[in-house]
């Protein structure tokens, strides 16, 4: 399998434009149940492009993106310069980079699955204020709630290079329980959806890092399929994808 975090180099155009943002109510529910504040200091671990990044930044937060592949990283410092409180750091999950007990919540959006456990917790671990926090976020596609959904599924498993092998859902709660151990996790989901006409859909499964690239002998047949895909299930030009944000949610135990 490919460097993870180089994974998305070749995507960073489309992962901007075309992948889903997070629900307010991801802020909402940190503030009642971790007690987040705008004065908070926020490490968002794997931040891409800075889709969550951005949600923190606009509550006032400050935040460190960090974020290994440069691309990524370098698109996130585009498009969040303006915001004072943005911090961009190279760095990975396991070794960001940052400060001993410097931020009060640690966050990972549609990343953890990339992560090594072990090395992961132990460098959170350091990098939390004592009762810090760390929330685990996933937009996860509903993948057969909709003919056109189930669709979809099938050209990835048919088409896609390596989708069944670094699916993040792969990454299941007893997983992600065992990162919080002797500690829990709690989980909290909400809806999320997507709205998309062809380009936009070509652009949603083209930022996706198990999609075949132009030259790769399965790419121009995975474009038919999902030409044939839209024309059956679109309404008005359109299809819709829908998700389940998860928001996993928790302390650490004190142990490195």
């Amino acid at each position: 399998m490919p460097d993870s975090t180089q994974r998305f180099s070749s995507r960073v155009e489309n992962y901007i434009k075309y992948r889903p943002g997070y629900p307010g109510e991801v802020i909402t529910l940190l503030e009642q149940e971790c007690g987040l504040t705008s004065a908070a200091t926020v490490a968002d671990i794997g931040s891409g492009t800075g889709i969550l990044t951005e949600l923190f930044l606009k509550h006032g937060n400050p935040v460190f993106a960090v974020e290994p592949n440069p691309e990524m990283r370098a698109a996130a410092e585009r498009l969040l310069a303006v915001r004072p409180n943005f911090r961009s750091v190279n760095g990975t999950a396991e070794a960001t980079t940052l400060a001993d007990h410097c931020a009060d919540l640690i966050t990972a959006g549609q990343a953890f699955h990339w992560f090594d456990p072990d090395r992961t917790r132990r460098e959170f671990v350091r990098v939390l204020k004592p009762g810090g926090w760390v929330a685990l976020i996933w937009n996860e596609r509903r993948t057969l709630s909709t003919p056109f959904l189930k669709d979809y599924e099938n050209l990835l498993l048919a088409y896609a290079t390596d989708y069944a092998a670094v699916n993040h859902a792969n990454v299941d709660a007893a997983a992600i329980q065992a990162f919080f151990a002797p500690g829990t996790a709690t989980l909290r989901s909400f809806p999320n959806r997507q709205v998309f006409d062809f380009q936009s859909l070509l652009g949603r499964l083209m930022s996706s890092s198990y999609a075949p690239e132009p030259g790769h002998p399965r790419h121009e047949p995975m474009l038919a399929e999902l030409a044939s895909i839209f024309q059956a299930h679109e309404q008005n030009g359109a299809v819709t994808f829908d998700y389940d944000t998860l928001v996993y949610y928790g302390r650490l135990p004190d142990r490195a």
